[in-house]
């Protein structure tokens, strides 16, 4: 599997600053255990300005790979999507983005993912090829972009990733 070339991390505010008009917060490395976040988020609290910072949201992040992060994602929740990012890749990120962070595990992935493609149709043509005998006076005859069509009516689904790739996964 691929790892991520970009520091997954979230920003952090304080919400007694910004409910008083102050941008106050920090950026964290989302790719460390839950715990050490919860510190990080009460290290950054207890530097505010304000006499009760209590409340945190979170207001921004990068590196979770189309994966949204909600303003009060639970820690236990980015620390999660962090780690398995970090370890398969935008392949993950795009997996959750696309079947919901709540459903996306690190089992399912496993199961559903097909690989990283050029296209739909080259994902066919190989499956096909590997699957199938078709006889070389009818090779010609295939329509590999029919065939696709087909596959991902209801077996397969596929998330755009950067660049021209296209990640395939199985549906379960």
């Amino acid at each position: 599997m691929q790892t991520t070339q970009s520091t997954i991390r979230i920003y952090v505010a304080c919400l007694a600053s910004y409910n008083n008009g102050k941008l106050y917060g920090r950026w964290i490395d989302a790719a460390q255990e839950a715990d050490e976040i919860h510190e990080e988020i009460q290290d950054m609290l207890k530097g505010s300005t304000e006499p009760i910072a209590e409340e945190w949201a979170i207001h921004d992040y990068e590196g979770f790979e189309g994966l949204s992060i909600s303003e009060y994602e639970s820690i236990e929740d980015v620390a999660r999507y962090a780690r398995l990012i970090e370890e398969h890749g935008e392949a993950f990120g795009a997996y959750a983005g696309h079947i919901g962070g709540d459903y996306a595990t690190e089992e399912g992935f496993l199961e559903a993912f097909q690989g990283e493609w050029d296209s739909e149709e080259a994902f066919a043509e190989n499956l096909a090829e590997e699957t199938m005998e078709i006889p070389e006076h009818l090779r010609f005859y295939m329509d590999y972009e029919k065939f696709a069509r087909d596959l991902f009516m209801g077996d397969y689904f596929s998330v755009d990733g950067s660049g021209s790739k296209v990640f395939i996964f199985r549906s379960i």
